[in-house]
């Protein structure tokens, strides 16, 4: 049952993530360049973090394949967000995002109280997205 809560969590959070992209999309134009840089690297983190823990969770034998996942996952969020700005933002969200994926599984495979983990880091994701979706709209 724990298992099917991860691939949940890991949906949901994916919804978010691209929930997010649509709105800072609609708001691009009104955006600078800075933000649209921390969104970028924000957004390409999140996502690799997100993908290589829970599914490091979900089948903790497999660290290489996961690993590469991760880092793909986050490569092509941070270059989907940064391509929302301009091509300096698209290499800074690519890479944060492989850098984020090729750690975040070797993040997920240590963790020994993986529910409370999960709150804490579902905590952080929330705040950040709330930070950034509130940027965008003061921006």
């Amino acid at each position: 049952m724990h298992d099917l809560l991860y691939v949940l969590i890991l949906y949901i959070n994916l919804v978010l993530f691209a929930w997010l992209y649509f709105y800072v999309r609609r708001h691009r134009k009104v955006v600078a360049v800075h933000l649209g840089m921390n969104i970028a690297m924000a957004m390409g983190g999140l996502v690799a973090l997100s993908a290589g823990i829970f599914l490091i969770f979900q089948y903790p034998f497999h660290f290489t394949a996961i690993t590469m996942a991760a880092a793909l996952a986050g490569m092509v969020a941070g270059t989907f967000f940064g391509a929302l700005f301009d091509y300096q933002t698209v290499l800074t969200g690519l890479i944060n995002g492989m850098m984020m994926g090729l750690m975040a599984p070797m993040l997920g495979a240590i963790v020994t109280e993986p529910y409370f983990f999960t709150v804490i880091l579902e905590v952080f994701i929330a705040l950040i997205i709330s930070v950034l979706f509130t940027a965008v709209k003061r921006s």
